[in-house]
């Protein structure tokens, strides 16, 4: 377990010599200053809050960075944590305002809010900023898959007869052999699941059953992978699949066959199509064939054509065709945009949406950093000899990384959302209206506690906004 007095920055430490005289509080927020998307999807402070922040403070940990930093060659707040001990039990006393998990708010909006509770700790809220702002992880994972979520939606509804049915599982999670570490398969597993079901990330499973009171928030299916068809050897190919379906092929399942290990369109021709066919619709089950190789578009599109001439289709309510006993899952090379260039292309052909899912890795959950949707957190406020000031950045040589001022609260739903001021005593906004960003976390104890249930219910509300 991580040693909560050093989860910060080593300047971070020296940063309790340096505020002014008499500084009793300091008011400090989150926001996306803008990037890949106009929105964004908040999810993951349960997470961090439960993992990093629940635990209190020890005299063992006071001690540990007490010797760690001064071989490090920075101060150490030895009063100011031992004074935690005392006085707070070694809980932080701060409290902590987010929007709730599942919003769906436009970038340049405090997202959330830290202020002190005990005029002796003026320094907490810059020094949990490293933690705190780890929520650019979740959160950006969670936009692109809710956006994503949003181009399946719209092709779907143009094209299937039962769009929500089939929605939840038209992108799948492969992203977790691709992230630096279990924990980040799990957080950034955890925020897809916010828009779907599909997943092979069992970390995000784990963590959502720990830290969001989920007992099953995604599904998987049996699936092949290159070393169980190979292993048959290239002769053996065709005794691969058909013990796929000697294995899996039971009336209702649904389970997928990667087919590319050495002759991708011979095998969706001849061998699913032609001498495995049989097997496949006696079986009663769904087989899925997953390309994995190759151009996206051109693959999906051929793949999908090639079946469509050996099992048949079926015309939908909307006139477009549907293959029967197959479908196509694409895991190679797919991000936002190929996506959109799938659909764009076996729509033109004909075909509804219906027939393919698609599994995401890297795109998913490691191609992207803190700067993909401008993350920051800064200090905005803060209140001297009992008064309050607005503190803030600007600089000449880059307007963007002007910082907002004053106690800052968030309102809106839907689509509007705006930052307001808000009063000193209970952070509401001065012109009477509620401050969305409610309180989940004060003086080391966690306020909200809500399952993916909700979230997940509360993000598709923003769909009508979409």
């Amino acid at each position: 377990m991580i040693n909560p007095v050093l989860n910060t920055d080593s300047y971070k430490t020296s940063h309790f010599l340096q505020y002014p005289p008499e500084t009793q509080r300091v008011f400090a927020y989150a926001e996306s200053r803008g990037g890949a998307y106009e929105r964004t999807l908040f999810f993951g402070l349960q997470a961090i809050l439960k993992r990093e922040f629940a635990h209190p403070v020890t005299r063992r940990d006071v001690d540990e960075a007490h010797d760690v930093l001064r071989e490090h060659g920075v101060p150490f707040n030895r009063h100011g944590w031992d004074m935690l001990l005392r006085r707070h039990e070694g809980r932080l006393p701060i409290e902590i305002r987010a929007v709730p998990e599942g919003s769906v708010v436009p970038t340049h909006q405090a997202l959330m809010t830290v202020v002190n509770t005990d005029p002796d700790f003026a320094w907490l809220p810059s020094y949990v900023e490293t933690a705190l702002l780890r929520i650019w992880y979740p959160v950006t994972v969670a936009t692109i898959s809710w956006h994503v979520r949003q181009r399946i939606r719209a092709a779907l509804e143009a094209t299937a007869d039962d769009p929500a049915a089939e929605l939840p599982f038209k992108l799948h999670d492969f992203g977790a052999r691709g992230v630096s570490s279990e924990a980040s398969a799990a957080l950034g597993g955890m925020a897809h699941l916010v828009s779907f079901k599909g997943t092979d990330t069992l970390s995000a499973i784990m963590a959502a059953r720990r830290l969001y009171n989920e007992p099953m928030a995604g599904f998987s299916i049996p699936a092949a992978e290159h070393s169980t068809i190979t292993a048959w050897g290239r002769d053996g190919e065709e005794a691969a699949y058909a013990n796929m379906i000697a294995r899996f092929g039971v009336p209702g399942a649904t389970f997928a066959v990667v087919s590319d290990s050495y002759d991708l369109y011979h095998a969706v021709d001849d061998l699913w199509g032609r001498h495995l066919r049989q097997q496949v619709i006696d079986s009663g089950a769904t087989l899925v064939v997953r390309p994995d190789s190759g151009d996206p578009v051109t693959v999906v599109a051929k793949t999908m054509a090639l079946l469509a001439g050996r099992f048949g289709t079926d015309l939908n309510g909307k006139g477009y065709r549907v293959l029967r006993n197959v479908r196509v899952i694409q895991g190679d090379g797919v991000n936002p945009q190929s996506i959109g260039a799938i659909f764009d292309r076996i729509v033109a052909d004909g075909f509804s949406a219906s027939n393919i899912a698609f599994g995401m890795g890297g795109a998913l959950l490691q191609r992207l950093d803190r700067d993909t949707l401008g993350f920051a957190y800064k200090a905005s406020a803060i209140e001297i000899a009992g008064a309050w000031r607005d503190i803030f950045k600007d600089p000449a040589t880059d307007s963007a990384k002007r910082s907002k001022r004053g106690l800052l609260g968030l309102v809106g739903e839907g689509a509007r959302w705006e930052t307001v001021p808000v009063d000193g005593a209970r952070f509401e906004p001065l012109d009477g209206r509620r401050n969305a960003l409610r309180p989940v976390w004060r003086d080391g104890r966690l306020l909200v506690d809500e399952s993916l249930t909700q979230i997940r219910r509360r993000a598709a509300g923003f769909e009508a906004a979409a």
